[in-house]
């Protein structure tokens, strides 16, 4: 890959000049873990180390004021800069998951940094209107270890569902819930409800009845496939869409405007220690407007 910054940059402060040698670092390990995955966990070390370091960087209110100075002084460059760390960390996220569900079905199991930042947002997902027993949970980007539904279902009982394009990653979430899944239904008396299938959003049988959708903020077309659901969703559906605007844009796919005939933004939720903030939609009803 050919560097982005091949000639000499504009003057920068030591800290945006330390930032810029961080983030082409960055890149330059991500594009080789995600190059090396296997399908086996023998480089998994290495990509868990770097993906937590980067979890805690792009949580670091100290890196927000060199990003910005980044961002106003080199903007076209920042922002391919920015594009291809994004999707580079994806790949990498998705190999994560690979690497943990890998290692739980050979019997060895264990959070790290990355993980735990995720899961420890699950909590407060949809604000007050969260999933009961009653309700009919999705997930878009599952992947292959899908925490989110496996405590939905655990916690509440409630029937969920998740969508991957990634074949092999559904492959091994159902292997993750079937092994996780009778520890877990123990507290409910039952079996868990959870299915996970490589099937566009919209083409699930699920979706029309879901309650609940929650869109991974590492889903590049996120706001594209909001705008299909619409079309084959209930009324009352709640969307938690994740996301990352600014220093976050660096590992999420950031906000963007929706059609407003269609969807409007109830709550944002914003959570400075977390790798991603929330967005949470609702249908606009045909009679109001939103302001």
């Amino acid at each position: 890959m050919s560097e982005i910054f091949s000639v000499p940059s504009p003057a920068l402060s030591p800290e945006a000049d330390d930032m810029l040698a961080s983030l082409r670092d960055y890149r330059r390990r991500f594009t080789a873990a995600a190059d090396a995955y296997d399908a086996s966990t023998e480089r998994a070390s290495d990509l868990e180390m770097v993906m937590a370091d980067y979890s805690t960087y792009v949580t670091d209110e100290r890196n927000v004021a060199p990003f910005a100075e980044l961002s106003r002084t080199m903007p076209g460059d920042t922002a391919a800069l920015v594009a291809d760390l994004r999707a580079q960390s994806a790949r990498c996220a998705a190999v994560m998951e690979k690497y943990r569900a890998l290692r739980l079905l050979e019997g060895r199991a264990g959070s790290v940094g990355y993980f735990a930042n995720v899961e420890s947002c699950i909590e407060e997902e949809f604000g007050a209107v969260g999933p009961t027993r009653d309700s009919r949970v999705l997930l878009v980007g599952s992947g292959s270890f899908p925490m989110t539904l496996l405590n939905v279902a655990a916690r509440t009982g409630a029937a969920t569902a998740g969508v991957d394009i990634d074949p092999e990653a559904v492959a091994l979430g159902r292997r993750v819930v079937e092994l996780l899944g009778s520890d877990l239904s123990s507290d409910l008396g039952g079996d868990l409800d959870i299915a996970l299938e490589d099937l566009p959003a919209e083409e699930l049988r699920f979706t029309p009845g879901a309650t609940h959708i929650v869109i991974s903020s590492t889903v590049e077309t996120k706001y594209d496939i909001l705008h299909r659901l619409h079309a084959v969703t209930r009324d009352d559906v709640v969307v938690a869409m994740r996301f990352g605007d600014g220093l976050k844009s660096l590992f999420n796919y950031p906000m963007r405007d929706v059609d407003r005939d269609r969807w409007r933004l109830v709550e944002t939720i914003r959570r400075p220690d977390q790798v991603f903030d929330i967005a949470l939609y609702a249908k606009q009803s045909p009679d109001r407007e939103d302001g």
